[in-house]
């Protein structure tokens, strides 16, 4: 048993309003940059819909996670390492621009600088990627609250699966219709296929806490990491030319601070705490034939920080004593591991995902109001879980690769929460039964309560900070802030970056070669840091680099 440490996040969808503050703020400290435009770090979808990218989730396109091959053992779904070499300058299977948006502005400075005239000025939109005028018709949000789920929901690539098996599962009449809200960030996998596609090893999980991060440095810009990570969390930045995607807000964390995205969350859905795993087991994990047996073998991963003989070989790894406390005190392992509330998405890509997910029931207790029931007592809500408005079979294709019947035991134990504890607040002598019926004791479920409805700071981000004499050790340089491409590099005025009038990549591109072509030193005299941009080099002279030098017999 070889015991690592994994920071993780549970997002309870009960409590997600749509508002995309978490986005906005993540955009701002993370992407708010030239090339990184379209990139989302952090996204909220709404369910039904296609996602973000387009349709996403469709693993027969998109080639991403992982699969079994006829012995049983782990493959990438989109080739091994002889495919990747094939198509390593020319990887047909990723999204396009046209998959995300193609991001625009407004031109602002024409509104407000227009000379008087007849006609009163107007903003057009104009592509960040191009310069030109652009007729916005799609972007990350663009599906938000049903707005086109009558004509496109039957895209969702989830709902088609249904639809497969009974075309009366899901229907899209407005009485009958559902959506919720699902925020998405990377999901920092125990067993990343994207670190596994990398050409250049620049993708790599750190030791002390499993976030996954792009070493900056060693990015070559293949782009296989994006084909292969199945939830297309990362990113290709056209200007710098190189691959980003979440980084758990790392510099914050290794000072016991929450994430960006957590912390600004206004529904107070997330939370932040460290888990124990058996790194020697995520192979065999990851390699149950059974989909639907991927969540309990994912479970089984997490270790009990209070088990002694856990504890004793964490120490033996060099894990800190405050770290074992802090993991003994973590809501991700209580709601995911205690509880069993909180589950995956989509473990049958098999990466392990450590981003977990309280399913929603609030629309059924909204429409057993609306019906006038009393829709908190336990008899109404526990029979109405079978024919709740959200279907379990699309949160189970979510959550559980398939298996209804671990949903329906995760919605039965929120019910029972909601019903205990609704006969406590009347005042009313306790019901013993209702934690009985779910498998809970009462201390228990008022234990989880607490955890999820009035939870303090200190409870829902548990943080253990990195240690001086791991100072050296915690010095990455995947952050997009250590390098020129990085926040603030670019000027910005009161109109925002650019001011309605983007540089094309073009046009950058056209200029970096007139100047190579017309200035008086050749390309070997500039400071190239060692790297040679076959792209934009036009053979003008010879970089430093590009051939081996000769050895003395060769001349």
């Amino acid at each position: 048993m070889r015991v690592m440490a994994q920071m993780s996040m549970v997002m309870n969808l009960d409590k997600c309003i749509g508002c995309h503050t978490c986005s906005v703020t993540c955009k701002q400290a993370w992407t708010n940059r030239a090339g990184t435009e379209y990139v989302w770090f952090n996204n909220v979808e709404t369910r039904p819909g296609q996602g973000y990218p387009r349709r996403y989730q469709d693993q027969e396109r998109w080639r991403g996670g992982w699969t079994l091959n006829r012995r049983g053992r782990l493959r990438l779904r989109a080739g091994g390492r002889l495919k990747k070499l094939l198509t390593i300058f020319a990887s047909p299977v990723q999204p396009e621009l046209a998959d995300y948006y193609e991001p625009w502005t407004y031109d602002y400075r024409t509104l407000v600088e227009a000379p008087l005239g007849d006609d009163f000025p107007v903003a057009r939109p104009k592509s960040l990627i191009t310069g030109a005028d652009t007729k916005i018709t799609w972007s990350a949000n663009w599906d938000d609250d049903l707005g086109g789920t009558p004509e496109h929901g039957h895209l969702d690539p989830v709902v088609e699966r249904i639809r497969r098996e009974s075309e009366e599962k899901i229907r899209f009449e407005f009485e009958q219709t559902f959506m919720f809200y699902l925020p998405r960030i990377c999901e920092h996998c125990l067993n990343p296929s994207c670190m596994a596609s990398c050409p250049s090893g620049a993708i790599y999980k750190r030791v002390e806490d499993g976030i996954v991060l792009v070493d900056q440095d060693r990015c070559r810009g293949w782009r296989q990491c994006i084909t292969g990570c199945p939830y297309k969390k990362i990113y290709f930045n056209h200007k710098s030319g190189k691959a980003e995607k979440c980084t758990f807000c790392y510099p914050r964390v290794e000072v016991g601070l929450p994430t960006v995205c957590s912390e600004t969350c206004v529904g107070r859905l997330r939370y932040l705490g460290l888990v124990l795993y058996d790194a020697d087991a995520v192979t065999a994990a990851a390699s149950v034939t059974d989909e639907k047996d991927l969540y309990a073998a994912q479970l089984d991963l997490m270790l009990d920080p209070h088990d002694p003989a856990v504890v004793a070989a964490a120490r033996a790894q060099g894990i800190p004593e405050d770290w074992l406390t802090a993991a003994r005190r973590s809501p991700v392992y209580r709601l995911a591991k205690t509880y069993r509330v909180a589950l995956p998405l989509h473990p049958e890509y098999r990466t392990m995902p450590m981003v977990w997910y309280v399913p929603p029931l609030s629309p059924i207790v909204d429409l057993l109001a609306g019906q006038g029931h009393d829709a908190e007592d336990r008899d109404v809500l526990f029979g109405a879980i079978e024919t709740l408005r959200i279907p379990q079979e699309y949160l189970a294709e979510l959550f559980t690769a398939g298996d209804t019947e671990v949903v329906a035991r995760v919605l039965r134990r929120l019910a029972a929460m909601r019903s205990y504890m609704r006969g406590v607040t009347l005042g009313r002598e306790p019901d013993a039964s209702i934690p009985a019926a779910v498998g809970m004791g009462e201390e228990e479920l008022y234990e989880m309560y607490r955890l999820m409805a009035i939870a303090k700071y200190d409870e829902r981000y548990v943080i253990p900070t990195a240690h001086v004499e791991q100072a050296h050790d915690l010095e990455e340089m995947g952050c997009s802030l250590d390098f020129d491409e990085g926040p603030g590099m670019y000027d910005s005025d009161a109109f925002g970056e650019a001011s309605g009038r983007p540089v094309p990549v073009a046009v950058e591109t056209f200029h970096a070669l007139r100047h190579r072509q017309t200035g008086d030193t050749p390309v070997g005299g500039e400071d190239l840091r060692g790297r040679v941009n076959l792209l934009n080099w036009d053979g003008n002279g010879r970089p430093d680099g590009l051939f081996p030098p000769a050895r003395e017999g060769d001349r």
